[in-house]
């Protein structure tokens, strides 16, 4: 006789904390269908302004205990397309069970090269995917990249996870906003702290400055809401 296990989650979003949710869940439960789990929403969270007043979303997320394999019964293979095998047939069920979670009517497109993986989102409606200053999809990301150390260490690709063209989007607006933001400092002397960003954010915004011979840059705060900072150089004098 089956019972049921259950664990709760939290989330930026409801969707993100159901997402959450069903990874702990498959980590209790290898052989999960993640079609039977139930969800119950606990808080639908609080956006705050500024990061101030902000509250998680919270859900509980419940399954049935599938009864143990026969013995010398085979685990299942990964599903993989044709010509796709390994690192990114695993990135690819990866992103197909977390659109699946969310609800989000998505397919993937995995390109593996010689030096990474790129793994593309394609759908009508992919928000929830990307998520709020797109820290549901550098999650994803993240994730993709943990999974494939642990299973193929340095013999891994690097994958980034992209959606609707979000990546090259977000690339161009943040190096408007560095070159602006850097304008500023060095315009009035002082410091300019820009918005919260996610770790591949403050990443690209680093990178972009750190050649430059007027400024420095350096990350401050706690995450969820840590951001960058860019400071005048100080004259050598």
């Amino acid at each position: 006789m089956s019972d049921e296990v259950s664990v709760e989650a939290s989330g930026e979003t409801v969707g993100e904390a159901k997402w959450a949710a069903v990874r702990e869940l498959e980590r209790l439960l290898p052989d999960l269908d993640r079609d039977s789990v139930r969800f119950q929403v606990v808080s639908e969270g609080e956006r705050g302004l500024l990061g101030v007043g902000y509250v998680p979303a919270r859900v509980v997320a419940t399954a049935e205990r599938p009864p143990a394999a026969p013995p010398g019964h085979p685990a299942a293979a990964q599903a993989g397309h044709e010509g796709e095998a390994g690192q990114g047939a695993q990135v690819r069920e990866l992103l197909e069970r977390a659109a699946a979670v969310v609800g989000a009517a998505a397919t993937v497109e995995i390109d593996e090269g010689d030096d990474e993986i790129v793994a593309t989102l394609v759908g009508a409606d992919l928000g929830v995917l990307i998520g709020r200053h797109g820290q549901t999809i550098d999650a994803l990301q993240y994730l993709a990249n943990a999974i494939g150390h642990r299973a193929y260490g340095d013999e891994r690709l690097p994958v980034v996870v992209d959606a609707a063209g979000y990546r090259a989007r977000r690339s161009a607006t943040l190096e408007q906003l560095a070159r602006r933001s850097a304008e500023r400092a060095c315009a009035t002397g002082a410091r300019v702290e820009l918005e919260p960003m996610t770790a591949v954010e403050r990443k690209i915004v680093h990178e972009l400055l750190k050649d430059d011979p007027e400024v420095e840059t350096a990350s401050e705060g706690t995450e969820p809401n840590r951001f960058v900072v860019i400071l005048p150089r100080r004259s050598a004098d």
